[in-house]
């Protein structure tokens, strides 16, 4: 395998379906015709039912909850006209729009918004997020099955008014209100249309600025239109958005230059020749890939191998992090950069997370951990295979570095490469399926939590199945006891972090910077770098 100089890497793992770059097509200049945006995905749509998407990256513009996210991840106006919470925390009561309306034009309520989130948490809807659920009264007793989802906080009071009981005080719990995963559902159409429901866009009502057309479910594109019925219309300029499935970044700049895409992402070797160019930008984002390890291996000899913290140490000390991007893409640990920032001094958390000697290039210490680690085990030799999706920019090249570089660094190693499907990817690793999974995280909200609540015991997206007492009672410290003192919950997750990142629960390979080029016609695009980053209910053609 030839040794890689540099990598050109793009999304990888569960959110790469929802990762989205805009572009546009050639329009007509004159009137409302021009207000036509195309936008290109990396894959389809997986789903478009709330309940059990795996992210909301694009979907956020047909789905709105108590508030929706503004600029600088900051929540604003969404169907509540307000939200109020008690002195204690744990109560908070939403007044609803009296002009919310569904896309069919009926009356979007109150118990729309119980019904949806009693649908989510339920078990037997097998909801990827219940888990965000947590902390709102009886949550974690309805997802362990010891109670009725009937009995989750959540109550109507009145038509228009939607009381929430939380069993501690939740610091980003307004910004998570913004979380499409909170928003409503019509318990009647669901009911109507049965099995139906959410196969196609036209078995969906729509609450926010757009509603989807032409999806059927697996198709490579589809359109969103302008949702007459939303509440703030008047302000939406855009009358359609057209998605287009491209795989390459290399199509992607090719439709550019011809004048049919209006904005398109760029592989780090573009950005080599075209970071001067007028039209370049560039959109941070707190995706952080990473390699899952199987700490429950169905192999007993590959499981003993990655339950060694020597050897997770020495897979990841033999990785150059900087071929990965442009540098500035280097993680130091599993919380992305940029997210969150210390109350009492405002250093960056990724910083403060950061412990030595764990997602450093040092083919020396890595090889010195190898061997460290095989004999304990009283092994000579390991043979993993690597999952991987296929359907990400440049994956072959990750996927290649990491056999390469494994192969030349620890002596003994063979590594075998999986590359499917993300969505068969996916499905294998909810169930246990692989050694080493190059899987990736995105933010949902603005707070460190968004990323350690995924390495809790028991949450969906702890593929490996990383189990540790002191992590998970800093957790609970953070999310209980220390709930409303924001410099104690601060170091909770600080030390907690490090105790994840001292044992390498998972290793941190890259955190996405995606560059594009955008034509200076596109305006009033909000990107953030955590929840529902694109949101086009503000942009339209100049």
């Amino acid at each position: 395998m030839r040794k890689i100089k540099k990598i050109a890497l793009g999304t990888v793992g569960v959110s790469a379906a929802l990762l989205l770059a805009a572009c546009g097509s050639k329009q007509s200049s004159k009137g409302q015709e021009k207000q036509v945006l195309n936008l290109s995905a990396t894959a389809t749509l997986d789903t478009i039912d709330i309940s059990k998407a795996t992210g909301y990256g694009q979907t956020g513009n047909v789905f709105e909850s108590f508030y929706r996210l503004g600029k600088n991840g900051q929540a604003t106006a969404g169907l509540a006209k307000s939200g109020t919470v008690s002195k204690d925390g744990k109560t908070w009561t939403f007044k609803l729009r009296s002009n919310a309306k569904w896309s069919n034009g009926e009356k979007i309520t109150a118990q729309d918004f119980v019904y949806s989130w009693r649908r989510t948490i339920n078990p037997k809807t097998a909801s990827p997020y219940a888990y965000l659920f947590s902390g709102i009264k009886n949550a974690d007793e309805i997802i362990a099955g010891k109670k009725s989802p009937n009995s989750l906080g959540i109550k109507a009071l009145n038509k228009e008014t939607v009381q929430v009981k939380l069993n501690r005080p939740i610091a980003y719990f307004k910004v998570l209100m913004a979380y499409p995963l909170f928003g409503p559902q019509n318990e009647a159409f669901i009911k109507k249309t049965g099995k139906k429901y959410a196969t196609s866009s036209k078995y969906m009502l729509y609450s926010g600025p757009f509603k989807i057309t032409g999806w059927k479910g697996t198709n490579d594109s589809w359109s969103f239109v302008k949702n007459n019925q939303y509440w703030d219309k008047k302000v939406v300029k855009l009358k359609r958005i057209n998605y287009q499935v491209v795989k390459t970044t290399n199509t992607g700049y090719q439709l550019y230059q011809q004048g049919k895409l209006d904005l398109t992402p760029l592989s780090s070797e573009q950005v080599k020749h075209l970071k001067n160019n007028k039209d370049f930008k560039t959109y941070p984002y707190s995706y952080v890939a990473y390699l899952a390890y199987n700490f429950q291996d169905k192999d007993a000899t590959v499981k003993k191998a990655l339950n060694n913290k020597n050897i997770r140490l020495a897979l990841s000390l033999s990785l150059d992090r900087k071929v990965f991007g442009d540098g500035s893409s280097v993680p130091t640990g599993f919380v992305a950069s940029g997210l969150a920032y210390d109350p009492a001094n405002k250093t960056d958390f990724a910083k403060e997370q950061k412990v030595a000697n764990t997602v450093d290039y040092n083919e020396k210490l890595a090889k010195k951990y190898w061997k460290a680690g095989l004999k304990e085990l009283g092994m000579s030799k390991l043979n993993v295979t690597l999952l991987a999706s296929n359907e990400s920019t440049n994956a072959d090249a990750l996927t290649q570095y990491l056999q390469s570089q494994w192969t030349k660094v620890l002596s003994g190693i063979s590594v075998k490469v999986s590359s499917i499907p993300s969505k068969n990817a996916y499905t294998k690793a909810s169930s246990g399926d692989f050694d080493i999974y190059v899987s990736g995280w995105g933010g949902d909200f603005s707070d460190p939590m968004t990323f350690m609540q995924i390495l809790q015991k028991g949450t969906s997206y702890n593929y490996g199945k990383w189990n540790n007492a002191e992590y998970n009672k800093l957790i609970k410290q953070a999310l209980t006891t220390d709930a409303n003192n924001v410099n104690k919950r601060w170091q909770d997750l600080v030390k907690a972090a490090q105790v994840a990142n001292a044992d390498q629960a998972v290793s941190p390979i890259y955190q996405q910077t995606t560059a594009y080029l955008q034509r200076s016609k596109v305006k009033g695009i909000i990107h953030n770098n955590a929840g529902t980053q694109w949101s086009y209910k503000y942009a339209y053609i100049k």
